[in-house]
């Protein structure tokens, strides 16, 4: 783990593949731990290469923030300014506009020293200054940790929804930050 000072800002389409690099190794680490090696990969293949991270990159609704410390990406936060397409989100989701935040990950020797903190002020201001009344996400509800990390940033339980990680099926919750 380095001390030097990390940067938050949006990422650029230069960055997708080092992205990608990061999703690779962060997102097993948010999976129940029934989670089959093949449907990570299955879903890491669909969901989260560099040639999604261009898509995200450069699709109008979705903002990807970086969190880099010397030089290199250590974490990164998705949001996508849309409706929620799920409708056991959007039935519990009532606040508009909303902004999702798909995804919040950083490399484990970041863990514990603001890197996710600082990500997460970011996507709050972010969200809030494009306009949004609330902030949603979807967590594993098996994934204890991240759950006290979004309510100790303010986020609640709003409800429930199912999401697929390869052919499996598992149970999340829907947090919410109202602003």
């Amino acid at each position: 783990m380095s001390n030097s000072l990390v940067t938050i800002d949006r990422a650029g389409h230069g960055d997708a593949a080092a992205l990608s690099e990061v999703a690779a190794v962060t997102f097993p680490l948010a999976c129940p731990p029934g989670s089959t090696p093949e449907d990570i990969a299955a879903f890491i293949a669909e969901w989260l290469s560099p040639e999604r991270f261009d898509e995200y990159l450069a699709d109008s609704d979705r903002i990807v923030l970086k969190a880099v410390s010397d030089e290199r990406i250590i974490g990164y936060s998705l949001l996508h300014t849309a409706e929620p397409a799920n409708p056991d989100v959007a039935a519990v989701i009532t606040l508009r506009p909303v902004t999702e935040l798909s995804k919040m990950y950083v490399l484990p020797g970041h863990h514990g020293n603001g890197v996710s903190g600082g990500l997460m002020a970011t996507v709050l201001e972010t969200a809030k200054a494009d306009g949004s009344a609330a902030v949603w996400l979807g967590v594993n509800q098996e994934n204890v940790r991240a759950q006290r990390f979004y309510s100790k940033h303010g986020f609640a339980i709003a409800g429930t929804k199912t999401f697929l990680v390869g052919t499996q099926v598992h149970s999340d919750y829907v947090m919410q930050y109202a602003f």
